[in-house]
């Protein structure tokens, strides 16, 4: 099975709705989505599913488990408290604004012992 119907199909339960739902708003012709499970599907209908939901397509290929689009801010590095202020969840649990400033103390204390 393609990884991309897995996702389509937690995206949509994540919406609260069915594929057939999301077919009907895409106008897609019934068990479109469902023709995932079992052959690629083109480039520009993956394009529209992705923008529909606001993911990158390479997130809807299994490329990437991270759903952003990346944009030209994401282009160049980025310090640790970007990345963590970006932090939404940890192995499947939300972060809480007490996890990021323990996250933030834990990498200071780190850098600060390699005595640089």
């Amino acid at each position: 099975m393609f990884p991309t119907f897995e996702k389509v199909r937690e995206l949509a339960k994540k919406q609260g709705l069915s594929l057939n739902q999301v077919e009907e708003k895409l106008g897609f012709s019934k068990n479109t989505l469902y023709s995932l499970k079992r052959q690629k599907v083109s480039s520009d209908r993956l394009q529209q599913i992705a923008d529909y939901f606001g993911v990158s397509t390479d997130y809807l290929l299994g490329r990437t488990d991270n759903p952003r689009i990346a944009t030209e801010a994401d282009q160049g590095p980025d310090d640790i408290d970007n990345i963590i202020d970006n932090a939404m969840m940890f192995d499947g649990k939300p972060l809480t604004e007490e996890d990021k400033r323990a996250i933030r103390g834990i990498i200071a204390g780190y850098m600060s012992s390699k005595g640089d």
